[in-house]
């Protein structure tokens, strides 16, 4: 695998220098950028062009959840994970329903944090057992919810079996393989979902598939 480029974005430069230290040891992973807060990371964005950033969420000037907004409209090859010491899963399904790819606490161990970061890479999101419990709870509630056959999503079983396989972590290819079509036609039944549903990545269509109980 090629080298991942990775920013970082928080305004305590001790914790900034301590997680860039404690992954120093995987070469697959090179640090490219450091900022105190989303201005200075938008401004360098340009230049560094990282394929992942670790976004904290409380950082004077532009906080993390306005610049992951920002940079799932400006730069949507760009994967964000936040990485907080919030717990409160408002923040897990406002981030990401909103451009953010994973959901990580600053008590995660470094090989969560790599593992992680090789995740969003390589399959566009990581969901952890804290973010799972949330989706679990959220689509539990969903199920008693008093139905209404006016707001009933539908989807064919191709769509269907695509959101499946996101669900179980399936990359595209992966996917392609299991259904025996092309990447490029998994590509186009999510990107058509994502529109249909308002959703801006990956993880946005497995939260959303989860939450409206899609599958079974």
């Amino acid at each position: 695998m090629s080298q991942i480029k990775v920013a970082i974005a928080d305004d305590h430069q001790i914790f900034r220098k301590g997680v860039i230290l404690s992954l120093r040891s995987y070469p697959n992973l090179k640090f490219v950028q450091e900022a105190e807060n989303g201005d200075e990371l938008l401004a360098g964005l340009p230049e560094s062009q990282p394929d992942v950033i670790l976004m904290d969420l409380r950082m004077p000037g532009k906080d993390g959840i306005e610049t992951t907004k920002i940079i799932s409209k400006q730069y949507p090859n760009i994967h964000v994970l936040v990485l907080t010491m919030y717990e409160d899963e408002r923040f897990v399904t406002h981030l990401m329903e909103n451009g953010a790819n994973g959901y990580l606490l600053k008590s995660s161990d470094p090989a969560e944090i790599k593992k992680a970061i090789l995740e969003v890479y390589t399959k566009g999101y990581y969901l952890n057992n804290f973010v799972n419990r949330i989706l679990l709870k959220k689509s539990h509630t969903k199920l008693k919810a008093i139905p209404s056959l006016n707001s009933e999503i539908q989807i064919n079983e191709k769509e269907k079996q695509v959101i499946r396989l996101l669900c179980m972590e399936y990359t595209a290819q992966e996917i392609a393989k299991e259904m025996e079509i092309s990447p490029r036609t998994v590509e186009a039944i999510k990107d058509r979902l994502m529109e249909r549903f308002g959703v801006k990545n990956s993880v946005g269509l497995v939260f959303f598939a989860m939450k409206n109980s899609l599958i079974d």
